[in-house]
Formats: structure tokens, sequence, C-alpha cells
């Protein structure tokens, strides 16, 4: 790994352009560590143009590390192993275990790679190696997507009895082919499959932990060794492969840059809920209980299109318990608007339709905008506008993020309801 070079605050200007990891100090103390397309583009705008997130910490900093990298890829992969490696505060703070991301290849036969969030629950009852923590999910099947055409591998649970298309396009190498009365005739074809298999996922996971120089290295070894054997054929497969896995550094583009989806995001909510102010933080509110008992209450908090559970909050509902989600959804909010310390949302959600959408609006009257969201026809119910808008017509970030919002409340408004079932029943 690359030595870590650094400089103060004041110098934001000297760091470099391009791909790479930067790294927020508070003295010696890691705070946070990010990934960028342009580093000190993306370094400029956590303090030109700080989210809330950003202003937790970012008068901590005192010192900005960064390394530079060759492509998105390895900015990605570096970023990673620094994480694992030292365990910034505010990168664990935002995301828990369950939120990671990890690579999982099966030590079998013929290996499957799978993503997975808990790399220590084994749902395939299979023993597995990982590699993670990755943060960004959507870069991550990305970096995936493009090195599946350099090293093909399995991802089906159980190996059906022909090849499907992945093996077609040339990103499986088809191991369910031995399953076949043909292929069984065919002297070493179970071997050269199981040897080929095992060799590109030992070199995908060695690359997905940052071991790039090794693995080209060793692809070359073996492309020279194939030649001076008058292998042509394997050393011309080989070589097309480092060809690839080259190109594939060079090309990714694989980061996609926050500042620029939250500007878009945040002019749209600005636009469809008619507000000048910046919509940056989002309440979500449910309601869960059955015929009234053990009924509670959600509020999830997403900032800048994202959760963020630090400020997710549970309810138990104080009212007499009776079956009346209106009701129940005003005592929430009550209760919520009364802590004046948590900072007031820029835009509060909540399930339901109109009915809801009044009950809420005379909680928090006018203090900031109120929509509710109906499950069945995905309408969304606004304040000062008859009709409600399906929210299949709002544009795709939008719509993500209102539903997310949404679903999310409900998660977590019953695993509340559930824990206190089971209480309440001596489980």
């Amino acid at each position: 790994m690359e030595k870590i070079k650094s400089l103060n605050i004041n110098h934001i200007s000297k760091l470099p352009r391009g791909p790479g990891v930067y790294i927020f100090y508070n003295g010696r103390k890691l705070l946070y560590i990010g990934k960028a397309v342009d580093v000190r583009e993306r370094v400029s705008n956590h303090f030109q143009q700080p989210s809330y997130r950003d202003d937790i910490f970012i008068s901590k900093i005192n010192k900005i590390g960064y390394i530079p990298t060759a492509s998105e890829i390895e900015a990605l992969l570096l970023e990673a192993k620094l994480i694992k490696k030292h365990h910034p505060k505010y990168n664990i703070v935002w995301k828990d275990d369950k939120n990671y991301f990890y690579i999982g290849i099966t030590k079998e036969e013929f290996p499957k790679v799978f993503l997975t969030h808990q790399p220590e629950i084994n749902v395939l009852k299979t023993k597995s190696e990982y590699t993670g923590p990755f943060v960004d999910g959507k870069a991550l099947k990305e970096t995936l997507k493009s090195l599946r055409r350099v090293f093909p591998y399995r991802t089906c649970n159980f190996l059906p009895n022909k090849p499907c298309l992945w093996y077609q396009l040339g990103r499986c190498p088809a191991p369910c082919l031995t399953k076949s009365k043909t292929a069984q005739q065919i002297p070493n074809l179970k071997t050269e499959i199981k040897k080929e298999t095992q060799k590109d996922t030992k070199n995908l996971i060695k690359f997905l932990k940052g071991e790039k120089n090794q693995v080209l290295s060793s692809l070359k070894k073996e492309m020279k060794k194939l030649s001076r054997e008058q292998r042509f054929e394997e050393a011309g497969r080989i070589k097309r492969q480092i060809f690839s896995l080259e190109k594939v550094l060079r090309h990714s583009h694989i980061i996609e840059e926050e500042t620029q989806e939250k500007g878009e995001l945040e002019n749209a909510l600005k636009r469809i809920f008619k507000t000048k102010k910046e919509v940056e933080r989002v309440e979500a509110y449910d309601i869960s209980n059955i015929q009234g008992k053990e009924a509670t209450g959600s509020m999830v908090t997403f900032i800048n299109g994202k959760p963020d559970k630090s400020f997710y909050r549970k309810f138990k509902i104080r009212m007499e318990q009776s079956p009346n989600d209106t009701a129940m959804l005003k005592e929430v909010l009550q209760r919520r608007i009364s802590h004046r310390e948590w900072p007031l949302a820029d835009l509060i959600l909540v399930d339901g339709g109109k009915g809801q959408l009044n009950a809420a609006g005379e909680i928090i009257k006018n203090k900031t905008t109120v929509i509710s969201l109906a499950k069945r026809e995905e309408e969304i119910y606004m304040e000062g506008r008859r009709k409600p808008i399906p929210a299949k017509s709002l544009p795709r970030d939008v719509f993500n993020l209102l539903l997310s919002a949404r679903d999310e409340a409900h998660r977590f408004a019953i695993s509340y309801h559930k824990k206190l079932r089971q209480k309440a029943a001596g489980l």
C-alpha cells in the first residue's frame, strides 16, 4: 500500500486532480475516509458545500491525508482496505455492519461469487472467503460487472442442467456443462473447467483485495510459460485476459460524485414541493399495531437521500389502546416536535392518504412541508393541492427516495412492535 501523504487544511488547492482516497484527521486520529473521481474537488466540496453530516465533524479537521490511484476501481478497493484497517469514527457512525457490502467466494469445486451485508451469517451453508467492507454498493456492483468479463465466475446457488445466458455471454465458466452425458464422455473436461474456475476466482478475490500488480504479474508469467511450451491458444487467452483487465482499469467509471447527485435531488424536491429552502433532511413516519395493542410509531431520517440511523426514533404509543392510526400518528408527531433539540426536517412524509395528511398538518402547523404517501395507489398527497400526484410520475431519484423512506419507516415500526408483543407474551 502506498504511503499516505498529508497537508494542512489551508492547502486544499495542492491536492491532486484525479481518482484516489482522502482522509480527514484530527491530529493523529482518523475521522473519515472517502474516495473520489477528483480528490481536490471532492475535498473542497466537503468544506464549501457541507452536508448536515459534514457539519458534525468538519470543524475538527486539521489535516488531510490522500493517496492518488491510477483508476476509480483502485480508489474503491483502497477505501475498503483503509476502512477495514483503521475503523474511522464517522464512517462507522453512518454505516453499521449490516449496511456495508462484502464479497464472498465459496470454497467449492466450482466457486460461487456473491454479495452479502453480513458475512458472519452463512446463508449458503458453505465455507466461504470474504473481502470487504465496501461502502459504495453501486460502485462495487459496477466493478464486479466489469471484472466478470475478465474473470468469468458462477453466481447460481445450484448448478442448472444446462448452460444459461451468462455462459453464452462469456461471463460464466459453466460448470453445469459437466452434468451432461456428452460432456462426461470428454476426457478431462471437468478437471479443466474446475481448474479454470478456481484460478479465475482466486485472481478475482486477490484483485479485490488490492493486489492488482500481483495478479497482472502472475498472468504475464503464465502467458510466457505457455508460449515457451508452444501452447499458443492458451497463451492467447491469457493475453486477452491481461488486455481486458488493463482496459477495465483505464476506462471503468464507477464512482458517481455525491455532490452532483445531491444537487440534482435537492433541486427536484424543491421544484415538486414548491419550496425555496434546501430539502436535505426528510423524516418519514409510520404506525404499527394489531387492534390497537402494543402500538408503536417510528421516525426515520434520510439526509441528502440516504438513511441516517443516528436520527431514527421509536415511540411506544401512550394513548388509550384503540385501533385509531390517525390519532396515534398525531400523538407521535406531537411528541416529536416537543423535542426542540432535534433538527427540524425540511420535508415530513407520513404513511396514508388525505386523512393522515390533514392530521399531520394540524400538528406541524406550517413549520415545514408535509406530504403523505398512500400505499394502495402509490399516490402523493400535498397540502394545498386537491388531487394526489402518482408517485411513478415523479423523477426516478425522488420516487426512490420517498418510497425508500416510507418503507424504512414501516420496517422500523414493525420491528419495534414485534419486540413489544414478544415482551408482553413473556418470550
